[in-house]
């Protein structure tokens, strides 16, 4: 049984969640926080996902991860945990949950759970982003 989790989080909150693969996008993809237009919208909005998506390099990360969770789960006797981590937690690793939950959803999954820890919270200024 292939059973993947997609955890989204943000590192400036709590702690990252335990998982199989944890990816850090802070430094490699584009933030939308520092678009006003997105700031207060989530990776749930299609502006906020294209935003990350267009970033060079988000694509290629997006299958490469996808395909490694899916070889991980292939043989797996327990859930595969996938985590996601930005600064709040709000933009970039929820566009790239969702997107990773689809590409493994299609590649075969047999379960594949979403979770968005942090993309409720409030928003993190810069400083507290870098506390």
């Amino acid at each position: 049984m292939r059973h993947i989790r997609v955890v989204s989080f943000g590192f400036g909150h709590e702690p990252p969640p335990k998982a199989e693969i944890l990816l850090d996008v802070r430094e490699v993809l584009s933030n939308p926080f520092d678009d006003i237009e997105l700031r207060e919208l989530t990776g749930l909005d299609e502006r906020v996902r294209q935003h990350v998506l267009d970033t060079p390099g988000a694509i290629g990360l997006l299958r490469n991860v996808a395909a490694t969770a899916s070889a991980l789960a292939a043989d797996a006797q327990k859930p595969v945990t996938v985590a996601w981590g930005c600064s709040g937690g709000r933009h970039r690793a929820v566009a790239l949950a969702e997107e990773t939950a689809a590409l493994v959803w299609a590649s075969g999954a047999n379960i594949v759970d979403v979770q968005h820890r942090d993309m409720d919270k409030p928003l993190l200024t810069p400083q507290e982003v870098q506390a």
